[in-house]
């Protein structure tokens, strides 16, 4: 996948009593720091003949100008005192993500006039939107130059990715859960009502018969890249129906226009097909097209937003909590049949057989260790929550399928997180700290964040700049 474009809506803001001058020399400088930085903007320069934020009129050409952009977040840069009532009204039509933010304000001059007053703004805005019930993102008053402007930026711009990414969600559902699988039973009417969350749910028979329907020659090219980037050692007829499969996958996806999907691996898929999925979906996984297994709904959720969070730079993994590490107080294997991305692995990964089943087609590899975020979105009873932490791998014994063993700071809290729910005994995890992005994303998209690591205010402190 490529990088994730991210375009946001530029709308500094001033005040009339305060220094027009200055409020548009800070305006052009935050233009060309957000252009320094790679950062891809929509401007207002062409509606407002100061290129400011002030004036109603403007206001709703800006709307119209943004709305056509198809702006992902909105910034409003306080050049001076700024006017809160145009930038809630601006942020409160186009329902995107909203980060605020003004440079730190000169001393008086030897007469004691203030130039901009633009923290005091800041304050006002933040009032106003509350009162408007937009929700926003807040870097602390620093300059332009400061290290934690260009953190504060890059942070929200990912902020920005996972809200458009879970606003337009739509999974393709093949095959019910399996039966023992209550675990993973999910409220599709809800899900579409509350998030606009859509599935497209197919049966097993339409699978197979798109399989029967793949392109040979591109087949072939899915078979020869599998050789080339994993150790083969199941049958030739078993690697073709590993082809077909994710051939078949990637085509309803298209069809049906989905960004991730989920599958009843087992056992019908078996008695139909002869293989285990696993393999398939680690070509899927690894295109960035996640793939989940035992039909896990919100797993496939979870995915898409760890993905957006990284920028689409890092693949994800799906995983069981499975046992405790037998040496280390807070370890835990995180394992799977086989279906995690060949670039989560720490060597060349080995398709063949399943821990747990007869049947051809799981990848084994231990993943490679190094920082990790791993984070689940989950809900029952109407309430929706997304857990949210860090990991790092560590080495443990061998074992089989896709795994890897992960030390975490608390186990026993994370442990009953898990249990006493609403999560499962599945979570994604991204060799990259997203834990700030996800947590401030869950304010724009109606979903409690929930830090399994305690540490609320940190995380806190890193988003306003500390």
């Amino acid at each position: 996948m490529k990088h994730a474009v991210v375009r946001i809506g530029l709308a500094p803001t001033r005040r009339s009593i305060f220094s027009a001058p200055a409020a548009e020399e800070y305006a052009n400088k935050t233009r060309n720091r957000l252009q320094e930085l790679g950062v891809e903007f929509v401007d207002i320069d062409d509606i407002a003949s100061d290129g400011l934020l002030h004036d109603d009129q403007d206001r709703i050409a800006i709307a119209q100008k943004f709305k056509e952009e198809k702006i992902d977040g909105l910034f409003f840069p306080h050049g001076n005192f700024g006017t809160e009532y145009e930038v809630a009204r601006l942020a409160k039509e186009l329902n995107v993500p909203v980060l605020l933010w003004g440079p730190r304000d000169e001393r008086p001059d030897e007469k004691g006039i203030r130039l901009r007053d633009s923290q005091c703004g800041l304050f006002a805005t933040g009032k106003v939107l509350r009162r408007f019930k937009v929700p926003f993102t807040y870097l602390c008053n620093c300059n332009l130059e400061n290290p934690e402007f260009e953190r504060g930026i890059k942070n929200f711009l990912a902020v920005c990715n996972v809200v458009k990414a879970f606003r337009n969600i739509r999974i393709l559902q093949i095959g019910p859960r399996p039966f023992d699988f209550w675990s993973t039973m999910c409220n599709e009417g809800e899900l579409l009502e509350r998030f606009n969350i859509q599935l497209s749910p197919i049966p097993l028979a339409e699978l197979t018969a798109t399989m029967k329907k793949a392109d040979q020659e591109e087949v072939d090219q899915i078979i020869e890249y599998c050789r080339d980037h994993f150790c083969v050692q199941v049958k030739d007829e078993a690697l073709e129906q590993i082809a077909r499969l994710k051939w078949a996958i990637r085509h309803l996806a298209d069809q049906y226009g989905c960004c991730a999907g989920a599958i009843q691996c087992w056992n019908a898929l078996q008695q139909e097909i002869g293989i285990m999925p696993c393999a398939a979906n680690s070509l899927l996984n690894e295109e960035g097209f996640p793939v989940v297994c035992e039909t896990d709904i919100h797993g496939a959720i979870t995915a898409i937003m760890a993905e957006a969070a990284g920028m689409n730079d890092n693949r994800t993994f799906f995983a069981d909590w499975t046992v405790r590490h037998p040496d280390n107080e807070n370890g835990e294997l995180l394992q799977h049949c086989g279906p995690w991305p060949i670039s989560c692995a720490s060597c060349k990964p080995t398709i063949g057989y399943p821990l747990a089943f007869d049947h051809p087609g799981a990848v084994e590899a231990p993943a490679k260790l190094g920082e990790l975020t791993l984070c689940r979105f989950d809900g029952d009873n109407g309430e929706y929550s997304m857990l949210m932490g860090n990991a790092k791998g560590i080495e443990g014994p061998y074992t089989k399928g896709t795994y890897m063993w992960v030390e975490v700071k608390n186990w026993k809290r994370l442990e009953a997180k898990i249990v006493e729910g609403p999560y499962i005994h599945h979570c994604v995890g991204i060799h990259k700290d997203v834990v700030p992005v996800l947590y401030e994303a869950c304010k724009y998209i109606g979903v409690q964040a929930d830090l399994y690591d305690d540490n609320e205010e940190e995380i806190r402190a890193y988003i306003r700049g500390e």
